[in-house]
């Protein structure tokens, strides 16, 4: 990396030849394995849901425990989350909109669950009406 009048760091270096630089050729690396990665544990994901090798019930946890490792996949191969101290901003931004997301989930099920549970049903609701 080279370090240009102002002593910030340019994001590519050209070689000598006027090419790009190693770094990034590994930065190109680096993304190429995360799509691989991330196209294998797609492809997975649509065997887990058609074959029959697996027990019927365990297909959603194999389902949810690939895309758990995909979200991974992503954050670190293309969002380059990472735990470095540079990075703890970010660490700290993910888990507080993980947080958000959660609570908005656990309580959208928590109402409906509460609205099933003390709403009428259809049919009371019909023979209130006649």
């Amino acid at each position: 990396m080279t370090i240009d009048a102002d002593g910030r760091g340019l994001e590519f270096e050209e070689d000598d030849r006027g090419g790009a630089s190693d770094e990034h050729s590994a930065r190109l690396g680096t993304y190429v394995l995360g799509l691989a990665l991330a196209t294998l544990l797609t492809i997975a994901s649509f065997w887990v849901a058609k074959t029959d090798l697996i027990y019927g019930p365990g297909i959603p946890v194999a389902l949810a425990t690939l895309a758990v490792a995909q979200m991974g996949i992503h954050l670190v191969f293309f969002l380059h989350l990472t735990t470095a101290p540079d990075n703890t901003n970010n660490v700290l931004a993910l888990a507080f909109g993980l947080l958000i997301v959660g609570l908005v989930v656990f309580g959208s099920v928590w109402i409906m669950a509460n609205l099933n549970h003390n709403l009428m049903s259809m049919e009371q609701l019909m023979q209130m009406q006649r």
